[in-house]
């Protein structure tokens, strides 16, 4: 049996079954403890068990009224103020604002009533919509977002892929060409703004990323294979399907300097894609967008079932997504590009 003082300290333990008055406490039991006092109490022989105990003295009547005291305070300032548990910070996609919480500014909030949400629109007069939308102060991208049914963690349901834009990108593109030997002049004269081997690859060890596309010979794999943790997660590492190991040097570099842009699904099913710029003309940008339609319908995954096109939606840099028809997007004949 513990003493009142520990009783005190857990609220678990009453001091009520610590006095003498307890029916069921036997004065003569050794290890009663005096609640005022840390000695055992003096046996009292010439009581029986039914006996009535001797009343209690004042001064323990007392202590144990301040002991009871601490204990239902305790007990009901538990009670009225739990311990809230930490809580962990949330990361990633928890950490996002719902979307009734995420504030827009005023010049989207505007360009937002051009269109009707959730309605799906043909694509003429999607693109007159989004070329309306892009007010701001510099000249905006022209981006498609294809939602796919397919499950890229599957390796027949994988999509990487590459297509020629036939009005370009709009932007310019620096180009820097891995590669020895013969075809070291080859690439200099085919326009390549950067032109190396091992120099170029330590170059790049050291933080050097002045290019946007790195295009590198066969014969020079085994030693660009030490950068694939700087260039892979930036989109630079040579690939066979993105067309960026090649022995033709000259013609890829024609072709990325032209429009030739490299496209892959992500790991939702989504492919991204810029087309164009918005000072194209809408014939253009139709043409553009129809091209990576054609793209990515001919590169179609062998695994993929069902239904391929689940949703598809174009907009600029800076404004709202329009919604595309997709029967009449896959029906629709662009004009012919010149």
């Amino acid at each position: 049996m513990a003493s009142a003082t520990a009783s005190a300290a857990h609220p678990l333990v009453s001091p009520s079954i610590l006095l003498p008055q307890n029916p069921n406490f036997h004065p003569q039991c050794p290890n009663f403890l005096s609640p005022t006092h840390p000695r055992r109490l003096p046996a009292f022989p010439s009581l029986s068990l039914h006996s009535r105990p001797p009343p209690r003295p004042a001064a323990t009547a007392s202590a144990f009224a301040d002991v009871e005291d601490d204990v239902t305070g305790e007990d009901s300032d538990a009670s009225a103020a739990p311990a809230a548990a930490p809580t962990k910070p949330k990361t990633g996609k928890a950490a996002l604002l719902l979307k009734r919480d995420r504030t827009r500014s005023k010049r989207f909030l505007e360009i937002q009533k051009l269109r009707e949400n959730k309605k799906d629109y043909d694509v003429t007069t999607a693109v007159s919509l989004m070329k309306q939308a892009a007010n701001t102060k510099f000249v905006e991208s022209a981006e498609a977002h294809f939602r796919l049914n397919i499950d890229p963690k599957y390796n027949d349901q994988q999509l990487r892929a590459t297509v020629n834009l036939p009005k370009g990108t709009g932007q310019t593109v620096k180009v820097a060409v891995l590669t020895q030997g013969e075809r070291f002049d080859e690439a200099k004269n085919a326009g390549a703004d950067i032109v190396g081997g091992e120099d170029l690859i330590q170059q790049i060890k050291g933080g050097f990323m002045d290019f946007d596309k790195l295009i590198a010979s066969p014969d020079m794999m085994p030693k660009v294979a030490s950068l694939g943790k700087i260039l892979g997660p930036r989109g630079l590492m040579p690939n066979p399907k993105a067309g960026t190991v090649t022995t033709d040097i000259p013609q890829a570099i024609g072709e990325f300097k032209k429009g030739k842009v490299e496209y892959r699904v992500d790991k939702t099913g989504i492919v991204h894609l810029s087309f164009g710029k918005m000072s194209f003309s809408d014939e253009d940008l139709i043409v553009n967008l129809f091209a990576a339609i054609r793209s990515i319908e001919t590169n179609k995954p062998t695994g993929a079932k069902g239904v391929y096109w689940k949703s598809a939606h174009i907009c600029s840099s800076m404004g709202p997504s329009i919604r595309l028809n997709i029967k009449e997007m896959l029906d629709y004949k662009p004009p012919m590009a010149v």
